[in-house]
């Protein structure tokens, strides 16, 4: 039976960040399972009209790796897909990374101190299992009764149906958020009729993007220390807008720009009241668009905030009787990111799966390890999300923190390492003390971040630089060694 040092789940943005960064620390015994037949993970699979990140393009990429030659100051989604293929061509992961290769299970045999991984391809083993499996992997559908039996074509953002032709079409579309103020615009040029069913409205804030100029690629190409300098200078100006989570007073001026934003693309006074959201801006993700609410004031776009019923035949019908007809259904409903697919394939040291395990909650020591769950290391794992900056900089501080982890095995002779108990409810007590008191527990919403127990598992509650300084050391005090 095959064995690698170091088996990867993912060829994301974190699968291929830990790839790359094992090459440069010139460790070789390694693999990477993509079960798709490309890398990219994410900007892979979402392809929806207008799809772009909402993070400035210098920053969301490695910093290893710069890329001058950025076309928007947002990058699109195939610009970011092409720069991913790139980044894992220059560091030669071709025959490292395995594509269409799932996996099936990944079981800790403790006899050996190693994780037994079945595959759809083959069964092997490894020391450290690492996953680049983010939360954002499998969409979830609303489960509005008879949704299956629209006759139309009907389709998840995350999985866009690009045979259909959207040209002249009555197109329905549930859920407004960070997807669909995306391909909403694109759908109001092309459509006949859109109409958005909106459960509550988002907070939004302009995009102000804009191409990239010939002369800025250029110095950023003979000069790479201006892009570093640049990158700082963007990371830098990212974090002052934690400042308004945390503080409610800035907080409410953020929120009222938002609403004076609003007021200025939105003429109509029921529309606008509409898209106001009810609670405080920054409980829910803010999302960026600059044109969101111009696409909804036009005709052929209808804003609908009355719950669905059901569906029947051809017919949205909401609570209120209406009946509206389409010929296109879109749901954009996002993703479970409480409950992370990966978590049902992996099992501890007693034979529970992650899953189990972080019944009712998730947790995580530094948001990378698990007690009970020996040399797995986990990439954007519980509480480690942003609000308010990029996670690639939350990547690249936890990919720095399993290396030194690697290194500190090694160095101690260790076959295994794993946090205690002690260590990990004494980080995740911090870290839901200062949650508790936040924006997203007291702002009067609900969502994603929180758990069905009303938890937040998804957000760091500091800023990224704070994230940094909590991982930038592997302490052996915190674990388990087994040697």
């Amino acid at each position: 039976m095959r064995h690698v040092r170091v088996a990867i789940i993912g060829a994301g943005f974190a699968g291929i960040g830990m790839a790359c960064q094992l090459v440069r620390a010139g460790i070789d015994d390694f693999c990477v399972l993509e079960r798709a037949g490309e890398v990219g993970g994410t900007w892979r699979d979402n392809t929806y009209p207008g799809a772009a990140c909402d993070i400035r393009s210098d920053l969301y990429s490695f910093s290893f790796a710069p890329n001058p030659d950025w076309e928007h100051s947002y990058g699109r989604q195939p610009e970011i897909l092409d720069y991913l293929r790139r980044v894992a061509a220059v560091y030669e992961l071709g025959d490292r990374v395995q594509l269409h290769c799932e996996m099936l299970r990944a079981e800790w045999v403790d006899r050996q101190s190693h994780w037994r991984i079945q595959t759809t391809r083959e069964t092997f083993t490894a020391d450290v299992l690492v996953s680049g499996a983010g939360p954002l992997i499998d969409p979830v559908w609303p489960g509005i009764p008879g949704l299956h039996t629209f006759t139309g074509p009907a389709f998840h953002s995350a999985h866009w149906n690009h045979g259909v032709e959207l040209a002249g079409q009555r197109i329905a579309v549930i859920g407004t958020g960070a997807s669909a103020i995306q391909f909403v615009p694109e759908l109001q040029k092309v459509a006949a009729q859109v109409t958005v069913f909106q459960r509550s409205a988002p907070w939004i804030i302009p995009r102000n993007d804009h191409p990239t100029s010939t002369l800025r690629r250029r110095v950023f190409r003979r000069a790479p220390i201006v892009q570093a300098a640049s990158r700082r200078l963007i990371f830098a100006e990212a974090e002052t807008r934690f400042a308004g989570f945390r503080s409610r007073t800035i907080g409410s001026a953020f929120q009222a720009f938002a609403t004076r934003y609003l007021h200025s693309q939105v003429a109509d006074p029921g529309l606008r009241d509409a898209l106001t959201p009810d609670f405080r801006i920054g409980c829910k993700r803010i999302l960026i668009s600059s044109d969101y609410y111009s696409a909804l004031s036009h005709p052929n776009v209808d804003l609908v905030t009355a719950p669905i019923d059901h569906v029947t035949g051809a017919n949205v019908v909401t609570a209120d009787g209406v009946e509206r007809p389409f010929d296109i259904l879109v749901a954009a409903t996002g993703f479970n990111a409480t409950h992370p697919p990966v978590a049902d394939l992996i099992v501890g040291r007693y034979g529970e799966t992650l899953r189990a395990t972080w019944e009712p909650h998730m947790s995580a020591l530094r948001g990378t390890t698990v007690a009970d769950f020996p040399n797995l290391f986990l990439l954007v794992g519980p509480n480690t999300v942003l609000g308010h900056n990029s996670i690639v900089y939350i990547i690249e501080a936890q990919i720095d923190y399993v290396l030194q982890a690697l290194a500190g095995m090694a160095e101690l002779g260790a076959r295994s390492v794993e946090p205690t108990p002690n260590a990990q409810e004494r980080y995740n007590r911090s870290v839901q003390s200062t949650l508790r008191r936040s924006v997203w527990s007291t702002g009067g919403c609900s969502s994603y971040y929180l758990d069905s127990g009303g938890r937040n598992t998804t957000i760091w509650p500091h800023r990224a630089s704070a994230f940094r300084r909590a991982v930038h050391r592997f302490d052996p005090a915190e674990y388990d060694i087994v040697r």
